[in-house]
């Protein structure tokens, strides 16, 4: 497949065997959703053929196309052949009984076996059921696709995809706007389903919890590998290092026979000179093609550290539209402590963390210090500093000039060298540097921002939704960063890895309150089962 001169990946030849879960793995740009479109038929291949069954469970991506239909309808769509039978059957209904023919009682017979065949009789309830595992609301499942918000569109369209069990399920990103209840719902799911599944994701817990094989594309083509995610990671760098040195030795063998020719090449030993030259022919060393795999480096620092207790939270209190969000919450926050917001969509997590920042000491656009609460107290502690990410960060970065001109507002000190250095950290290499904000993509201008994050050297980062467009690559540097990372941080995120590696503490939003667990997130899971267990 080609885009332009580019090539994505060429000759490829894959077989996807049922009962087998595989991830399409590769970094942003190396053809993982063009590859998804191809087995789709959304695009054609520039040579080449797709096989797959009639029926294909799709995760659709037009979030429009279903607007005029109820939910649970929309759902039920899911499986072509029973909804067409169902409009059909109910069209024939419809026609007043006078005027119904002999060949419409055939009919109707035959689509009422179509109908009982594909289980249409249960379909309502299968379909609610499933929108009941992703969190979409009862209370939503009669309502016109029109009236959803963006994320629970997204929940029904992953539902469709799912409904009446299809043969093969193809599904590009479908943990993206899903909480982590929802993720684990869904990865209990795939894990008991058992037809042939390929999942693209930057949710690395998920593909190893999931998937038994991986489709990797580098290396302008797609390799497969037995196992999760993290096996594929292993398997190729061994593969890899396993070359490198067999290479090495090769290298070395062919500069001693070098040696030997051009030391007695002239002399009276031509006949071992000529040994020597075809063995040099003979030994070849395997060529290593370039992998299109780039990680960026993440590393966060603080000008100096806070004092002991940087944040305390007294009775907070938001509501919209008299519904309380936020209900006297209380806290104090201590230095070098990561705590992690997690809570169903919806449940006020940005809207605490939007509550926080509008009075922080530290670089915040004016919209956010525009934020209204309803009461209670937020103190910053002295010599706090707050480096702060936005989940619509789209509209942090200034538009009409370009990446490096951005960035050097943060610290007009800052040599033109430095500015390259860590926008080449993060992937803005050579001309990327001089890139217009216009034309970022959400993954970029997510690096971006950790640019900026990273040169403002804050000691409080306060971090909503970071990993949201980032590849694995650049969520595991992330992961890694802020492991290291000396300061304090509050985190909203669904990536499991990054929560349970990261977090020192939990906040859990649930029916109003927020419960503040003072441990790991191991040890909260643990908790949590131990009560699920009693009650």
């Amino acid at each position: 497949m080609r885009f332009g001169d580019r090539r994505l990946f060429e000759d490829v030849t894959c077989t996807f065997l049922a009962g087998r879960r595989y991830a399409i793995t590769g970094p942003n740009g190396a053809g993982k959703s063009t590859l998804m479109k191809i087995l789709t038929k959304e695009i054609e291949p520039s040579h080449g053929s797709v096989t797959r069954p009639k029926r294909v469970g799709i995760l659709r991506q037009d979030q429009f196309a279903f607007d005029k239909f109820r939910v649970i309808d929309t759902v039920i769509m899911g499986n072509s052949p029973l909804w067409k039978a169902l409009e059909e059957r109910d069209a024939l209904y419809a026609k007043p009984h006078d005027s119904l023919t002999d060949a419409d009682g055939m009919r109707l017979g035959e689509l009422e076996g179509i109908v009982g065949e594909e289980g249409g009789y249960t379909a309502e309830a299968d379909a609610a059921e499933l929108l009941d595992g992703l969190d979409v609301d009862a209370s939503l499942h009669e309502r016109k696709m029109s009236e959803l918000q963006g994320g629970q569109k997204v929940r029904v369209l992953l539902a469709q995809a799912l409904f009446g069990n299809p043969p093969a399920l193809l599904l590009d990103e479908p943990t993206n706007h899903l909480d982590l209840d929802s993720v684990r719902w869904l990865q209990d799911y795939l894990c008991n389903y058992n037809g042939v599944l390929i999942v693209i994701s930057h949710d690395r817990h998920f593909l190893n919890s999931v998937c038994t094989h991986v489709a990797d594309i580098d290396y302008q083509t797609v390799i497969q590998y037995t196992g999760g995610y993290d096996d594929m990671v292993l398997a190729k760098t061994q593969i890899r290092a396993r070359i490198e040195a067999e290479n090495a030795v090769r290298e070395k063998k062919i500069a001693q026979l070098n040696q030997f020719i051009a030391r007695f090449s002239a002399g009276t030993r031509s006949s071992q000179v000529m040994s020597r030259k075809k063995e040099v022919e003979r030994i070849q060393t395997a060529e290593l093609a370039r992998s299109n795999i780039q990680r960026p480096y993440m590393r966060f620092e603080m000008k100096r550290p806070s004092g002991r207790y940087p944040l305390e939270i007294k009775a907070l209190s938001k509501s919209y539209d008299g519904q309380k969000v936020i209900q006297g919450f209380s806290a104090t926050v201590s230095r070098e402590e990561k705590i992690a917001l997690m809570g169903r969509n919806g449940a006020g997590k940005t809207t605490l963390l939007k509550s926080l920042i509008r009075s922080a000491p530290g670089h915040v656009d004016d919209a956010e210090r525009q934020f209204a609460i309803d009461s209670g107290t937020v103190t910053w502690g002295p010599e706090v500093s707050v480096g702060y990410f936005a989940q619509d960060h789209s509209e942090s970065i200034a538009k009409g000039t370009t990446a490096i001109e951005w960035l050097k507002q943060f610290d007009p000190q800052a040599t033109h060298e430095e500015l390259r250095g860590l926008l080449g950290r993060m992937l803005f290499s050579g001309e990327d540097a001089l890139k217009s904000t216009d034309t970022l993509s959400g993954g970029e201008s997510a690096r971006l921002i950790f640019c900026r994050l990273m040169l403002q050297k804050p000691n409080f980062m306060v971090l909503d939704e970071p990993t949201n467009h980032l590849d694995l690559e650049s969520i595991n540097a992330l992961n890694i960063a802020l492991q290291a990372y000396k300061g304090t941080v509050l985190l909203v995120t669904h990536d499991y890895d990054v929560i349970d590696e990261v977090a020192t503490r939990i906040w859990h939003f649930e029916h109003g309150r927020i419960e503040d667990f003072q441990g790991v997130y191991a040890e909260y899971l643990a908790k949590t089962q131990e009560r699920e267990k009693v009650s």
